[in-house]
């Protein structure tokens, strides 16, 4: 897909699956709704024509994704789908996140319409997603949540992580203090002295993954240009 993309040279490009369920007849009502204003056109396989053992998981798979990211779709699995050609290329489709398209692009403030498509019968070839191929979903799924909340800022999100394991820290490393003082608990009589520790560990972990990934990221964008991108400009 990320191949056929780069190659492609028209202002529209349209995506569909090789095994011929997706239905070439849909795509004249792909490109209407990109030409009222959309910048990604979503096919929803409602009435889809798999196997209960591909339904099922496919149905829990969306509605997971659907409330982690916060981009509300019915099918994330639909090949047919229809972008602006200057969207869908500032889009990087490394590894195996072409199933995160609308995540990728909604992070970069793209507008997204799902259309309820036709769907046809597998007439020939075999699926290659099952339930194997879960734990690479939810690989995607984390790497896809993490860039679409702290990508230009992931000092915020570690962030969270630091204060919280440091308040945790003082909070049970003040209790096995104050039990010492009084004389109720020795610090061998309690783990919390321990979990101080290991709560401060974490938070130093976290603070300095938080300054790592803000250096990287500064490096990124220096190479691929700002973290923003222009839509129309007015007056220039």
């Amino acid at each position: 897909m990320a191949a056929g993309i780069a190659f492609a040279s028209g202002n529209t490009i349209i995506t569909m699956d090789a095994d011929g369920q997706n239905d070439p007849a849909e795509i004249p009502r792909l490109l209407n709704c990109l030409a009222n204003g959309a910048d990604l056109v979503s096919g929803w396989r409602q009435s889809r024509k798999d196997t209960f053992s591909r339904r099922i998981p496919s149905r829990i798979a969306n509605w997971i994704i659907r409330r982690t990211t916060g981009v509300y779709l019915h099918d994330y699995g639909c090949s047919l789908k229809a972008f602006r050609s200057e969207v869908i290329k500032d889009v990087s489709l490394i590894g195996e996140m072409h199933r995160m398209i609308p995540i990728l692009i909604s992070m970069n403030g793209g507008t997204i319409v799902e259309l309820s498509v036709n769907h046809r019968p597998r007439t020939s070839g075999a699926s290659k997603y099952g339930l194997m191929r879960t734990p690479r979903v939810i690989a995607d799924l984390l790497v896809a949540k993490f860039l679409l909340v702290s990508t230009t800022k992931p000092m915020h999100y570690f962030g969270m992580f630091a204060i919280g394991g440091l308040l945790v820290s003082l909070f049970s490393g003040g209790i096995a203090l104050w039990l010492k003082i009084l004389n109720q608990k020795d610090f061998v009589e309690t783990p919390l002295p321990l979990l101080s520790v290991f709560a401060l560990m974490f938070a130093s972990l976290a603070f300095l993954s938080g300054l790592l990934a803000e250096l990287l990221v500064r490096i990124y964008f220096q190479q691929v240009g700002p973290p923003y991108k222009i839509r129309w400009t007015l007056g220039l």
